[in-house]
């Protein structure tokens, strides 16, 4: 799994408890994707409106906590979103 993916996975592990996050965790989980465009390209509208959100929130935890290489992986991901 591409190491950006491997993060945001660990990141929506924190966002289980919506029906969004679930999918979004799923489709990780049961696809190979080769790179975070081709996992950003197999998202609905709202997969994609839920993740800018939550990833939002994640990089900014990650500045705080000074993970600049967690930083750096979510967004890789959040520049595809948006």
């Amino acid at each position: 799994m591409d190491t950006s993916l491997a993060y945001l996975r660990e990141s929506l592990s924190n966002h289980l408890n919506r029906s969004t996050g679930q999918e979004v965790y799923k489709k990780l989980q049961t696809n190979h994707y080769k790179n975070e465009e081709e996992f950003v390209r197999d998202l609905a509208e709202e997969e994609v409106a839920f993740l800018n959100k939550i990833l939002r929130d994640e990089i900014r935890y990650a500045e705080e906590e000074q993970d600049q290489k967690r930083v750096m992986e979510l967004n890789e991901v959040y520049e595809l979103l948006i």
